[in-house]
């Protein structure tokens, strides 16, 4: 990517424009003064940020679509069979991931990292606005949009840019790093790692990248990431947690309905213990009050003064599709979320049941991918413990083809099982509609999970009931 440069002529094409860390990219490169045009399957939000900002964008993949491209960024989920991907390498046309031009547009700023299976869009959110609020003015390019700023992405005039880096492709590794989180690791993305142990060896490569004069912050609460410490030659690592041994320590939690409150206990550079209290954190869940001492750890480091970090993770207004409240009815509260993990699921379930104990919780829950199911079924059929039902919609595939027999009837079975709760299956949006409006009663918490179909169905709920 070395020969792209602001003023050269370039018509730089995304395939793939509408995924959220393509379409983050191509809003910044645009920013910057780049020619910036894409193409995607299907319209989304995502999509029509990138038009407000003056992109031009093709709706089906197409040869004509890069005829007029000097350049082509492809997306991670894009493959070699792709219309257009085929016709750049008959035209010759250099074709470049969107980690290696990521790493070309932001090759002359600090760099923080942050990445992991679980918590680094929430991660790098609380890091953002905690320099936005400072005035660093930084570069910032997420994997979900930023409530203060209705957007995932933002080029800024200061030195620091703050990236969300993807781990389910190896690409997180050719980012240039000065500092660094690694929020969990967690058994995921098999189907391109295809072992736990080449999963385990990127993040000790990843560690390892962090430079003398930088930082990686982990979570030491985690018992994959304490194994990949061991393996790590890098001595540049502080950790942070709930254990006693972090060098940033949580305590003293305290989750109320409209936020979660902690203190916080480290060292200082002179060696003397200080301890910041009463952090209040507009989220719920123990997976985000370690998001935000992660987040609070990194901008100690920086510099940046304690009055306002606490001001900042205060404000925090959050990020979309993380337990986002989309609408009230009847006194039931609707939520969405981008669960689809065992873990996240779990997480998010303690988080709830924590602060509204004695509510009824109806997971609407929509599987997503056949391998990542299939693969990790035990973990999900226990992950809903914390759940009074469960609606469970089709599967989506995201491209996959049913080659592992998944049957959902039998997968449905096993949650039921081992979650100890009613699991109901439908069919489609409508009939999920239709169980709404029949059994639907009061003071209950509804809570869509999934990476697919179901945040749409579930703000599109509000319409029919």
């Amino acid at each position: 990517m070395k020969n792209i440069n602001l003023g050269q002529k370039e018509i730089i094409h995304f395939i793939g424009i509408g995924g959220i860390g393509m379409s983050g990219l191509a809003q910044v490169m645009k920013t910057m003064g780049f020619k910036i045009q894409g193409s995607d399957q299907n319209k989304s939000k995502n999509i029509s940020n990138c038009m407000k900002s003056g992109i031009k964008v093709f709706i089906g993949h197409a040869k004509k679509n890069i005829k007029n491209a000097t350049i082509i960024v492809k997306s991670s989920a894009i493959k070699g069979n792709n219309l257009e991907i085929k016709e750049a390498r008959n035209k010759k046309i250099p074709i470049y991931s969107r980690a290696q031009v990521l790493a070309d547009v932001v090759s002359l700023k600090k760099n923080i990292i942050i990445t992991g299976s679980h918590g680094k869009t929430t991660t790098t959110s609380l890091v953002a606005k905690v320099l936005s609020d400072q005035n660093l003015d930084p570069t910032i390019i997420n994997g979900g949009v930023i409530n203060s700023l209705r957007s995932n992405a933002k080029l800024g005039k200061g030195e620091w840019s703050i990236l969300e880096a993807d781990e389910s492709d190896g690409s997180f590794l050719k980012l240039p790093i000065n500092y660094s989180i690694v929020t969990n690791i967690d058994i995921e993305h098999m189907d391109y790692y295809k072992t736990y142990k080449n999963l385990e060896n990127a993040f000790v490569q990843f560690i390892n990248k962090t430079p003398p004069i930088g930082k990686c912050f982990v979570c030491i609460d985690n018992k994959n990431i304490k194994k990949v410490l061991k393996k790590t030659k890098n001595r540049n690592v502080l950790s942070y947690g709930f254990n006693k041994n972090a060098d940033y320590r949580v305590s003293n939690v305290k989750y109320k309905i409209s936020h979660s409150t902690f203190d916080l206990h480290y060292k200082n550079l002179k060696e003397n213990k200080k301890t910041i209290k009463n952090i209040n954190l507009k989220l719920l869940g123990e997976h985000n009050v370690l998001n935000a001492s992660a987040a609070l750890a990194i901008c100690l480091n920086l510099g940046i003064n304690i009055n306002i970090i606490k001001k900042s993770l205060k404000s925090f207004s959050g990020v979309q599709r993380r337990m986002t409240k989309i609408f009230n009815k009847n006194k039931n509260e609707f939520f969405d979320d981008y669960a689809h993990h065992p873990t996240e699921i779990s997480s998010i379930l303690d988080g709830v049941k924590k602060v509204y104990k004695n509510r009824k919780i109806i997971s609407v829950f929509e599987p997503h991918r056949y391998s990542r199911v299939m693969s990790l079924k035990h973990a999900f059929s226990k992950s809903f413990k914390k759940s009074d039902l469960v609606l469970m919609c089709p599967l989506y595939p995201a491209g996959e083809k049913n080659k592992l027999n998944f049957n959902k009837l039998n997968f449905a079975k096993l949650i039921s099982q081992n979650s100890e709760t009613q699991v109901i299956l439908v069919k489609s949006q409508n009939e999920m509609s239709n169980y709404f409006k029949k059994h639907l009663l009061n003071d209950e918490i509804v809570i869509g999970m999934g990476a697919g179909s179901i945040s749409k169905w579930m703000r599109e709920l509000e319409f029919s009931l």
